[in-house]
């Protein structure tokens, strides 16, 4: 075993083996291989790449080089995971809906990165959360309440760490073969018994074509089964953000109303719930019709807003969360609304655009290191299609001075386009299992 030469396999255009791959992950766990070889190996893959054999040792050896979690719990245990959008709190209505149905959901999540949002971002917006805990604590959050969100421990596959922050200074993170990797060696280190994968496409994700999105869902449901984790896909729509806010408190908030049986909150938001969760449930034998129809009423019932409350005062959140969520989530100072401009209909929204107008008010990162101001983001976005007059809403700015406000506002009038009425795309694009 030699890293050279497994380097050099790739750069010729060849796949090493499963071994070689395996002993290269283990290499980048234990410091083995070399910051400039872990470089040069990225380079290769990102311009030959691997082939779907070679996918699926890389996953593995990534998800070995840590700590995989094993389960003794009497239900099925799941979990989802997004390529990011904005908008986008999935998480926090499908995992203690799936917890109010009977399964366990170890939801090892990240934070936001670039224009999207991070699900341990929103949860940490509801004081007193803590979203780094022991596997010994997850073990007992996840018995007491079936659900837990919380970020990945330090022996969570470390090949993978180690390999993402190399690739992000070498220009080699567009790469399908280290995408999948990395999103599965993750996932698959929580030691799942199933996965279901919202892949976004549009102006608000990271796949702007079709094509993109189709091609790394296909991808990522093909090394998951091949890895042993049964997995489907769905492919939807990111023209338009999925919840009508975008920020951490702003979007605990819309969820919370649909938890509380409001579904008229965020339609969108609620619908690509059932179906992602409906798809999860398929997977293990069940009529998918039918584990829509138990989703729905696990969240119109409040049997999820019981699960979700109980994850967060396990978590170190409020106790009453469920009761009194409105006087617990941070406001912002100031508080505006965005008019349009003209007349006409709402025809395209660049998604990204407001994603990093949020992160400009300070709802998101622009280097490692910032400090999330969890208060601020954007509420009341109108939706794509809609008919609007002059000087009609177009959404609302919460910022934490007039300065950001006014920022806010020039961006979001950038963003957001008024005129012919548009096609709309489905929620859904494609289904791939």
């Amino acid at each position: 075993m030699d890293a050279r030469a497994i380097i050099a396999l790739i750069r010729r255009g060849k796949t090493p083996s499963d071994a070689e791959l395996k002993w290269f992950t283990n290499g980048l766990a234990t410091g083995a291989v070399s910051d400039a070889q872990a470089g040069a190996f990225a380079m290769a893959v990102c311009l030959n790449g691997l082939s779907d054999a070679g996918r699926i040792a890389l996953t593995e050896g990534m998800r070995d080089s840590g700590d995989v979690l094993k389960w003794d719990f009497d239900g099925p245990v799941l979990d989802k995971h997004s390529t990011g959008g904005v908008g986008d709190p999935v998480s926090l209505l499908l995992a203690p809906a799936l917890a109010a149905c009977g399964i366990f959901v170890p939801m090892i999540s990240g934070r936001g990165l670039g224009h999207t949002g991070g699900t341990l971002d929103k949860l940490e917006a509801i004081p007193g959360v803590s979203t780094n805990v022991s596997t010994a604590q997850l073990k007992q959050i996840l018995r007491k309440t079936g659900c837990a969100i919380v970020g990945a421990t330090a022996a969570s596959a470390p090949a993978d760490k180690r390999l993402y922050a190399i690739r992000d200074v070498t220009g080699t993170v567009e790469s399908v073969d280290l995408i999948t990797a990395s999103i599965l060696s993750k996932k698959l280190a929580a030691g799942l018994q199933g996965l279901v994968l919202d892949v976004k496409v549009g102006s608000g994700a990271f796949m702007k074509t079709e094509a993109e999105a189709t091609a790394l869902a296909r991808a990522l449901v093909d090394v998951a089964n091949g890895a042993g984790c049964p997995t489907a896909a769905l492919v939807t729509d990111m023209d338009e953000p999925l919840a009508p806010a975008l920020g951490n408190a702003v979007e605990v908030a819309v969820c919370m109303d649909v938890l509380s049986g409001n579904k008229l909150a965020s339609p969108r938001l609620h619908d690509l719930t059932v179906a992602l969760g409906a798809r999860l449930l398929a997977l293990h034998g069940e009529a998918e019709g039918e584990a829509e129809e138990k989703l729905t009423d696990a969240i119109a019932s409040g049997r999820a807003m019981t699960h979700f409350s109980e994850m967060i005062a396990l978590m170190g959140g409020p106790s009453d969360m469920a009761d009194n969520w409105r006087t617990h989530l941070p406001k912002a100072r100031v508080i505006g609304d965005v008019a349009a401009p003209q007349a006409g209909y709402i025809s395209a929204i660049d998604g990204e655009a407001l994603g990093l107008a949020v992160v400009g008010l300070g709802g998101g990162r622009r280097v490692e290191t910032d400090r999330i101001n969890p208060a601020v983001g954007l509420t009341d976005v109108v939706a794509l299609g809609t008919k609007v007059s002059q000087n009609e809403h177009l959404c609302t700015v919460h910022a934490a001075t007039d300065t950001d406000a006014e920022e806010a506002a020039q961006a979001i009038l950038k963003a957001i386009t008024i005129g012919q009425k548009p096609e709309i795309s489905p929620l859904i694009r494609e289904r791939i299992s």
